[in-house]
């Protein structure tokens, strides 16, 4: 008889649905444990979870502990850690109740490997006593690089906290190899940021993918507009809605008076709600569904001015065969060939000339738009994707008799 081996996988957030960046790649690599071995999943909830939530991760794991985050309480063990020499990260996901769970677990289970989603989930691995269980880290992007470039996009006390944050998180990033099996990045120029401050060949890298069955190609009909997907309070987000509907879309709109620029996503910030003032910007907010948003498109656009890693909007509108015009910093992880699978524009004018070219030349985005899916299709099955840190997980003769 086959027993699967036991796997503890702490999550900072709730993996399902997998509606956001890193609920999608932790939703995704929970299936993939979950077909290797018996998962014991405990996650940190900042928003009330769904009945349907909760029956998906009880049909995956074993266990599932969900502990609910938030209040004053939060942010006093935030200063604390920061006081102490750590980082804001780490104090915010220190959940005392998700510890108790873990010291539990460790003691009355037999585990043959612990893995967590990102850096501020490390201190977990390296403040309890797991007895010699292998312990892994799905790092995903370097994060003290994403606080570092939050600085330099920033002015005044928020770029001290930010600068500040970069040092804590790198230096624990820095130590991560010496306590941990493996950490994995989303793509091969993560890993070469992240190798820098470590060692050669510290990371693993484990790409993202993209549902191809749910981010099907749709036969509808192409409206003049261009859709922006994305968490409208993230900053990387925000700034980037911000710059095109101010400075590139008013160009467009003066060329295809008919066109529409909407704004999709959760939560807009005061900031971008302020955009829907501007002629022909729509900011719809949260939608049940992104995906009648995208497939009615001329163009998807991804106008990052700051972006690491895979951007998830970018492979979900290559999957459904939809035009991408994206800035370098969202390309940067990919290997799509401008021109070929998606266009790209960095300045001001490139950018309207490439929406211009996309709204006016709808057989021009049929185009790249099937190239595109074929480019998915090769490249970003998720069970290819992140297999490389599953099998560092979970080696192919782990099952026991």
């Amino acid at each position: 008889m086959t027993t699967l081996p036991r796997v503890l996988y702490l999550t900072h957030r709730v993996p399902y649905p997998p509606d956001k960046g890193d609920r999608i790649r932790n939703y995704h690599l929970l299936r993939g444990l979950a077909r290797r071995a018996r998962v014991w999943l405990g996650c940190l909830a900042d928003e009330p979870v769904s009945a349907e939530a909760r029956a998906e991760l009880d049909r995956l794991c074993e266990w599932v502990a969900i502990r609910p985050v938030g209040g004053k309480s939060r942010w006093l063990r935030a200063a604390l850690s920061v006081a102490t020499g750590g980082s804001v990260s780490e104090g915010v996901f220190a959940n005392p109740v998700l510890a108790k769970y873990v010291f539990q677990w460790s003691v009355e289970v037999d585990f043959a490997a612990v893995v967590v989603s990102a850096s501020s989930m490390a201190p977990y691995l390296r403040d309890f006593d797991l007895g010699g269980v292998p312990r892994f880290v799905d790092l995903v992007d370097v994060d003290s690089q994403k606080w570092h470039d939050f600085a330099d996009a920033t002015r005044g006390p928020k770029r001290w906290l930010y600068r500040l944050e970069a040092t804590r998180v790198r230096k624990l990033e820095r130590r991560l190899p010496e306590w941990t099996e493996a950490v994995a990045v989303v793509s091969r120029a993560e890993a070469d940021v992240f190798d820098s401050f470590t060692r050669p060949g510290a990371a693993t890298v484990a790409a993202n993918g993209v549902d191809l069955d749910y981010f099907a190609p749709r036969s509808v009909p192409i409206e003049p507009a261009l859709v922006f997907v994305g968490a409208m309070d993230y900053l990387p987000n925000v700034d980037g809605a911000v710059w095109f509907a101010r400075e590139v879309w008013p160009a467009i709109r003066a060329k295809h008076p008919a066109a529409e620029f909407r704004v999709v996503g959760r939560k807009p910030t005061p900031e971008v709600q302020r955009l829907a003032e501007l002629p022909g910007v729509k900011v719809l907010g949260t939608v049940p569904d992104v995906r009648p948003f995208v497939a009615s498109a001329a163009a998807a656009v991804v106008p990052l001015r700051l972006a690491r890693g895979i951007q998830n909007k970018v492979l979900e509108a290559l999957a459904m065969a939809r035009p991408v015009v994206a800035a370098p910093p969202a390309l940067a992880a990919l290997g799509t060939v401008p021109g070929e699978h998606l266009l790209r524009a960095a300045t001001s004018a490139e950018w309207v000339e490439a929406c211009c070219g996309l709204l006016a030349d709808p057989a021009r985005g049929t185009e790249l738009g099937a190239a595109g899916r074929r480019y998915v299709e090769a490249h970003h099955h998720w069970e290819t994707c992140l297999d490389p840190f599953l099998r560092r997980i979970i080696p192919a003769d782990a099952a026991r008799h």
